[in-house]
């Protein structure tokens, strides 16, 4: 049996942290074999910006400012998220025999084991056809449409991910809403009074009753044990680890030529 590594961080941290927590497993990776799961929360309200997006075309920046919502940049492509009361889960990997070697075949089984999750929780998830051509060519923000493959519950999203590979090694992470806060995500998307509807929903609101980070994250995980039929091992980090996550944290993800112009920092 195949073994995974298993990081839960017991608390919500900021999100130019956990972008770079996420970056170094996917660096991480060696050339054999191996795949690093993560479940993590935010510490407060953080917009993030898919890796190609202008900030200024998806954003409400004073918004933002005013109501002192964190802005970060992934190192993954996809639409802009808020990250809110919510579950986020990574998956770091160089394991082509689990996960294919395209995007798509690796995104859809991670959609498989992420659903067998939504199913041990009670939910009836299913993969979303393809979206509409605006949603694909525009700037509305992830929550707004269900992209294919990715996972809805009663015809609404209730998981965004997003994918970043080179050579044989692949990060993916996605957003999990516990709680539903649509007319947040408006505000901060430009959105605004728009009647646009958000196609969104959550997992209190689609199982009708609160739901906690642990008690979802403990489903989410069996959810990827059975399907991958897996073994699972806590992941620490050492004090080398934490230096090349600290100074991808202040370098890159707290930098505003990330951030804002789009500039390639590595």
């Amino acid at each position: 049996m195949k073994e995974w590594f298993l990081l839960i961080d017991p608390i919500p941290l900021k999100g130019s942290l956990n972008m770079a927590v996420d970056e170094h497993l996917f660096h991480s990776l060696p050339g054999e074999p191996c795949t690093f799961l993560r479940f993590y929360q935010w510490a407060r309200p953080t917009a993030s910006l898919g890796s190609s997006q202008k900030a200024e075309n998806v954003l409400d920046l004073e918004f933002c400012r005013a109501k002192g919502i964190d802005i970060v940049r992934r190192m993954t492509g996809g639409k802009l998220v808020l990250h809110h009361q919510e579950i986020t889960y990574s998956i770091a990997s160089s394991d082509l025999e689990l996960f294919t070697t395209t995007l798509g075949g690796s995104y859809k089984r991670i959609s498989q084991a992420l659903m067998k999750g939504l199913e041990k929780m009670g939910l009836r998830p299913s993969p979303a056809d393809m979206a509409p051509s605006f949603y694909a060519r525009g700037n509305l923000p992830c929550f707004s449409h269900p992209a294919q493959d990715e996972i809805e519950v009663a015809g609404k999203k209730i998981i965004g991910s997003a994918q970043k590979r080179a050579g044989k090694k692949f990060l993916q992470h996605g957003s999990i809403p516990l709680r539903h806060d649509s007319a947040l995500l408006k505000s901060v998307s430009l959105l605004g009074t728009s009647p646009d509807e958000i196609r969104m929903t959550s997992l209190s609101l689609a199982l009708g009753r609160d739901v906690d980070f642990h008690w979802a994250v403990n489903h989410l995980v069996a959810g990827f044990l059975n399907f991958f039929g897996v073994g699972l091992k806590p992941l620490t980090f050492t004090r080398a680890d934490w230096d090349k996550i600290h100074d991808l944290q202040k370098n890159k993800y707290e930098n505003d030529a990330w951030t804002f112009s789009q500039k390639t920092l590595g």
